[in-house]
C-alpha cells in the first residue's frame, strides 16, 4: 500500500514540475515570438526602404527597348530577354530553380495564318464578300497546310455557352456539327440588369472567347466566329486585329488539334448585323433575346465559305524562375509572377512596328524584381519564395499553364500565387483594386496590408471585362491555388477617380497592344513601388505562417483545392 501511495506522490510531483516547465516554455516562447515580431517589423521597414523607383525605371528601359524587339517568344528578342532576367535574378541572389539554370523549357507550336481570299457569305443566292482585317479575322489551331470550310450553314447560338450550374445551354436541340456558328461576346448576365443571371455584371469564365472556341469544338462546329463589341469586350477592334495578325502560340498537341474547329475568328458587329438583315432579322433584337433564359439558337438562311493557309513550327520557349529557399517549411512555397513576353514585331502604326510592352508587362517585372530584392534583405522565410516570369502569356497564358503542370514545388504545396500585369505609371493610388474580389481569403490579407498603407480595397470596377480570366494568376486558380491579382489603379491619391478613369481609358485606347506602349521619362512609378511594398508584406506573412489561405464559399475553384488538400 505504501508503495502505491509513494508512486502516486511521485506522479503528482512530476506533473507539477512538468506544468511549471511547460508554463516557463510557453512564457519564453511568447517572449521570443514578441521579439521576433518586433524585429521582423523593423526588418520589413528596412527591406521596404531599399525598393527603388529609379531601379524599376532602369529595368523597364532595358526590357522595353527596341533592342529587345518586343520580347516575342521564339525570337532574338526572347534570347535577350531571358538572358537579362536571368542576370537580374543572379544579381539579386536568387537560386536557379531548374538544376543550375533559371530557365524552364516550355514546348509550344507557333502557327502563322495566311489569308489570300475574302470570307464569303451566300444568302438567297447572292454572295457577299467581306474584307480580311477590316471586317473579320481568322486563325486555326489545326496543324495543316490548307484549311477549308466550304458552303457551311450559318447558325446563331446566342452566347455559345453550356453552363449546367446556371441552367443554361445555348446548344440545346441545335445541330452545329460541320457548320459555322456565330456567337456573342461575354455571358448573358453582363448588362442584363439582372444580378441573378450568371454573376450579373461580373463576367464568368463562360464569357471568355477562349471558352467559346473550346465549347464550339466540343459541339463539332466547323467554324466559330465571335461577334465583336467594343463595350462588351473591353477593347476596340484594333486590339482584336493586332492579336490576330501575330503568329499564335499553342501547347503542343499529339493529334495536331484535329479536335478543334477548323476556323476560329471574329466578325465586326456591322458585318454580323448585315448578315442578320439579309435574313430579315435584327441583330440587336437577337442579342436581347439571347439574354433570356430558355433562348433557342437557330439556323440562318446563309452559308459561309473560307480558306486559309497555316504554316507552323514546333519549338521551345522559356519560363524564367528564381527561388529563395525557405527554412523549416522549405517544401512549401509562395509564387510571385509577372509575364515577360509581348507581341514582338507586328503591323506598322505611324511608322513603328516594335510592340515594346513597357507597361504590359515591363512594369510588373520591375515590381517583381523589387519584391525579390526586399525578400533578400530579410532573414530566411520559413517557406520558399518562387519568382516566376512566364513566357507566352499574350498567346493564352501558355507559360504559366505549363508551369502549373510542371511546377518546381508541388501544386498542393503551393500556398498562394501573387500575380501582376499592366501596372499604370501614374503615381500613388488610394485604392488597391482586386480583380476577382471575393474569390479567396487572400482578399483579407490584402485588406490588412492596404489598411497599413492608409489605402482601401476596391473590387474591380469593370468586372464585365473578365480580367480575372485574362492573366497568369488564372492558371494557378484553375489548378486550385488561391491567387491574388491586385494593384492600385482607380483612385489617384491627389486627383481622384475621374482622373484615373480617363487616364486608363486613354491608355487602353491608344497604347494597349500597340507600338506606343513605350517607356516615357514622365512616368511616375511611386504607385508601382507602393504596390510592391504591399505585396511584399503579404508574401512575408504567408511565408511565415503554417496555415494555407482558402477559397471562399461560392468560388468555382474551392472544390479543386479541397480535393487536393484532402488527398
Amino acid at each position: 500500500m505504501k508503495f502505491v501511495i509513494d508512486f502516486l506522490c511521485f506522479i503528482i510531483l512530476s506533473l507539477k514540475m512538468m506544468t511549471i516547465k511547460i508554463i516557463v516554455r510557453i512564457f519564453l516562447a511568447s517572449i521570443a515570438l514578441f521579439c521576433f515580431a518586433c524585429q521582423s517589423e523593423y526588418s520589413l521597414d528596412k527591406a521596404e526602404a531599399i525598393m527603388s523607383e529609379n531601379q524599376m525605371k532602369e529595368y523597364i528601359k532595358v526590357l522595353a527597348s527596341d533592342e529587345f524587339q518586343g520580347r516575342k517568344p521564339f525570337s532574338e528578342g526572347e534570347l535577350k530577354t531571358i538572358d537579362y532576367i536571368s542576370s537580374v535574378y543572379s544579381d539579386l541572389g536568387l537560386m536557379p530553380a531548374v538544376e543550375d539554370s533559371y530557365l524552364q523549357e516550355v514546348p509550344l507550336v507557333e502557327v502563322t495564318v495566311g489569308v489570300d481570299v475574302p470570307m464569303t457569305f451566300r444568302t438567297n443566292g447572292k454572295d457577299k464578300s467581306i474584307n480580311y482585317k477590316d471586317e473579320f479575322v481568322v486563325f486555326s489551331r489545326q496543324l495543316k497546310d490548307k484549311i477549308e470550310v466550304e458552303n457551311t450553314e450559318v447558325v446563331f447560338a446566342g452566347y455559345g455557352i453550356v453552363a449546367p450550374e446556371y441552367g443554361w445551354n445555348d446548344y440545346e436541340d441545335l445541330d452545329v456539327k460541320g457548320k459555322t456558328v456565330l456567337v456573342l461576346v461575354n455571358d448573358p448576365g453582363l448588362d442584363s440588369g439582372n444580378d441573378k443571371l450568371f454573376k450579373g455584371n461580373e463576367m464568368t469564365y463562360y464569357g471568355r472567347w477562349s471558352y467559346k472556341f473550346e465549347e464550339a469544338a466540343r459541339q463539332g462546329a466547323a467554324a466559330l466566329l465571335i461577334i465583336h463589341d467594343t463595350k462588351g469586350a473591353g477593347y476596340p477592334w484594333s486590339v482584336v486585329l493586332n492579336s490576330a495578325l501575330v503568329p499564335k502560340l499553342y501547347q503542343q498537341s499529339e493529334n495536331k488539334y484535329a479536335d478543334r474547329a477548323a476556323i476560329e475568328g471574329w466578325l465586326t458587329h456591322d458585318i454580323a448585323a448585315g448578315i442578320f438583315a439579309d435574313n430579315n432579322l435584327n441583330l440587336d433584337k437577337a442579342i436581347a433575346n439571347a439574354k433570356k433564359k430558355g433562348f433557342k439558337g437557330f439556323a440562318l438562311g446563309t452559308k459561309m465559305s473560307m480558306t486559309i493557309r497555316n504554316s507552323y513550327r514546333e519549338d521551345k520557349t522559356n519560363n524564367v524562375i528564381g527561388i529563395i529557399k525557405g527554412s523549416d517549411l522549405s517544401d512549401e512555397c509562395i509564387v510571385y509572377s509577372a509575364h515577360w513576353d509581348h507581341l514582338g514585331i507586328g503591323r506598322k502604326m505611324n511608322g513603328d512596328s516594335i510592340y515594346n510592352g513597357a507597361v504590359d508587362n515591363g512594369t510588373s517585372l520591375a515590381w517583381m524584381f523589387e519584391i525579390a530584392r526586399a525578400f533578400k534583405a530579410m532573414p530566411t522565410p520559413r517557406r520558399s519564395i518562387v519568382f516566376l516570369a512566364p513566357s507566352a502569356e499574350e498567346s493564352g497564358l501558355n507559360g504559366s499553364a505549363y508551369y502549373v503542370n510542371h511546377p518546381v514545388f508541388p501544386i498542393h504545396k503551393t500556398v498562394a500565387n501573387i500575380n501582376n500585369d499592366l501596372m499604370l505609371p501614374y503615381g500613388r493610388m488610394k485604392d488597391l483594386m482586386v480583380t476577382g474580389f471575393g474569390q479567396s481569403e487572400l482578399d483579407d490579407y490584402a485588406a490588412e496590408a492596404a489598411k497599413g498603407q492608409g489605402r482601401y480595397i476596391l473590387p474591380d470596377p469593370n468586372p464585365h471585362t473578365g480580367m480575372y480570366y485574362r492573366a497568369d494568376h488564372f492558371s494557378f486558380a484553375k489548378a486550385g491555388v488561391p491567387a491574388l491579382f491586385a494593384r492600385g489603379n482607380s483612385d489617384h491619391i491627389e486627383k481622384g477617380k475621374d482622373y484615373m478613369a480617363k487616364k486608363e481609358k486613354d491608355w487602353l485606347a491608344n497604347n494597349y497592344h500597340k507600338p506606343f506602349d513605350e517607356y516615357q521619362n514622365w512616368w511616375d512609378l511611386s504607385g508601382v513601388k507602393e504596390d510592391a511594398q504591399l505585396m511584399f508584406r503579404i508574401g512575408w506573412k504567408l511565408a511565415n505562417e503554417d496555415t494555407f489561405p482558402k477559397w471562399k464559399v461560392g468560388s468555382e475553384f474551392k472544390a479543386i483545392r479541397d480535393k487536393q488538400m484532402a488527398n
